[in-house]
């Protein structure tokens, strides 16, 4: 099994959401995700992993490498999940971790409105299979 990934870029935080198993043969996707997020955004990203089922070992060193590679670029790197896998390696990577997607939002200021002048949400790109309503965890 590998993973399925979905970014939407947006004006005070991006969102990358993955979904699946983080295993070894999942590790080139992941980091392509990642290197895709950096490519089209600048400011925050959040790792959305409330839909991830999992990581193997060499799947939690490619987060850990996800993290180092945004501090790099000066981006700064928050993950979105409410597991102890997740606690534990918000940890490890020194970064802010947030229980859900609407919570981590919230950190980044008020979203804009239908009213106000430009759009709430930027492009998005996902793989093909990501699908429309991710299952609930």
């Amino acid at each position: 099994m590998t993973i399925q990934w979905h970014l939407t870029t947006r004006p005070t935080a991006d969102v990358l959401q993955v979904a699946g198993y983080l295993g070894d043969d999942a590790v080139t996707r992941f980091t392509g995700a990642v290197g895709w997020a950096v490519a089209r955004g600048d400011g925050p990203l959040l790792l959305d992993l409330t839909h991830l089922k999992g990581w193997s070992p060499a799947g939690h060193e490619a987060l850990t490498l996800a993290a180092r590679h945004l501090a790099e670029q000066q981006r700064p790197l928050e993950l979105v999940a409410l597991s102890r896998a997740a606690a534990e390696l918000a940890a490890d990577c020194q970064v802010p971790l947030h229980p859900d997607l609407t919570t981590a939002l919230a950190a980044h200021g008020p979203r804009r409105d239908a009213a106000a002048p430009g759009p709430a949400e930027g492009p998005v790109w996902h793989t093909s299979e990501w699908p429309e309503d991710p299952p609930e965890r």
